[in-house]
């Protein structure tokens, strides 16, 4: 892992051109994972159930879903099942790959534009963090629309926006969704996407590998079957109001910069803010610290035993905009 790190840090290599070593986790994590996703079923329900009202009141019924791999992907399907047990609607619904710094799918924009109409795709993603990909995706769609006339509309609706940069979400608080905590073996066996132009080419999809030697742990189905049969119960709590305050203000860069500055790191890119974020830091990353709002809030109690797994200091700061936020390790060339 640090070997990779640095080939990203230095420049000499692209965070999407390899895959990181995923992290197994042991019995005692997995434990943890199971009780994490009992006590938020009903939460992480609901935020879907709200998120997926909010994009049908506004887009309409006769929508395609299209979800940013990998976090993205469980969200989507669980939107796909919320239309269709409480609205009998089948919605389409795709995973596609955008890249931080390398854009979007261009093959997976033109095979959806064949296929459907651009206008009623609505492309979704499990939280946001500083932004990165909401800017990403609104850059590489104004690109592909001006270059080919095609009208996909790159607003991007999120189960969680800590960060306040998104109009369509199902919450900003900054909670836990269970299939942050795992890797591939919550997303389907499949890694997060690669863009490597030694084995793919300008005209191919972007690449993702299938964990085949991990389908005794696969815990795809059973995340969301769980979250699935909370749907009747929570469906009495959602608000069809689309007119809520649902201004964004970005305001979690404010403690990215601050953090940044307060650490002495170089890059943004080292800062990971959000439960989703961090928890990525730590399983596919090289940690330097964790930084938590509260140190005991439940909500990160898997953070704090991979943290202590992995020998990574956490520090208590109660002025943070988000739960905690996870720090990359800077590693000097």
């Amino acid at each position: 892992m640090t070997d990779r790190e640095r080939e990203i840090q230095s420049g000499r290599a692209h965070y999407a051109e390899s895959l990181p070593v995923e992290y197994q986790p042991d019995i005692t994590y997995l434990n943890l994972y199971h009780t994490v996703l009992k006590e938020t079923a009903d939460r992480l329900a609901a935020a879907v159930g709200q998120v997926t009202e909010l994009v049908l009141a506004e887009r309409g019924t006769n929508i395609v879903l299209v979800s940013l791999a990998r976090a993205g992907t469980p969200i989507g399907i669980l939107m796909r099942r919320w239309a269709l047990s409480q609205h009998k609607l089948d919605l389409p619904h795709y995973t596609m790959s955008i890249v931080r710094g390398r854009g979007i799918d261009a093959t997976a924009l033109n095979y959806l534009s064949t296929h459907h109409n651009p206008a009623r795709v609505v492309f979704v993603d499990g939280w946001t963090g500083k932004g990165a990909i909401t800017q990403e995706l609104s850059k590489a769609i104004a690109d592909h629309n001006h270059r080919n006339g095609t009208g996909f509309t790159p607003d991007l609706a999120v189960l969680a926006d800590p960060g306040h940069c998104v109009r369509t979400f199902g919450t900003r608080d900054d909670f836990l969704i269970a299939s942050a905590c795992l890797n591939s073996t919550v997303s389907g066996l499949v890694s997060r996407t690669v863009l490597n132009s030694r084995y793919i080419n300008p005209s191919q999809f972007h690449g993702a590998k299938y964990y085949h030697e991990l389908r005794s742990s696969d815990l795809s189905g059973q995340f969301l079957d769980t979250i699935s049969s909370r749907f009747n119960t929570v469906a009495p709590r959602i608000s069809h109001d689309k007119n809520q305050n649902r201004e964004t203000t970005w305001s979690g860069l404010a403690t990215v910069r601050r953090i940044q500055q307060q650490y002495g790191i170089t890059s943004s890119n080292f800062v990971k803010p959000g439960i989703g974020e961090t928890t990525r830091v730590l399983l596919r990353r090289l940690p330097w610290r964790i930084v938590v709002r509260d140190p005991d809030a439940p909500e990160h109690r898997h953070i704090r035993l991979l943290a202590q797994a992995r020998n990574v200091p956490v520090a208590v700061d109660p002025e943070l905009a988000y739960s905690c936020v996870g720090l990359i390790k800077e590693i000097r060339a």
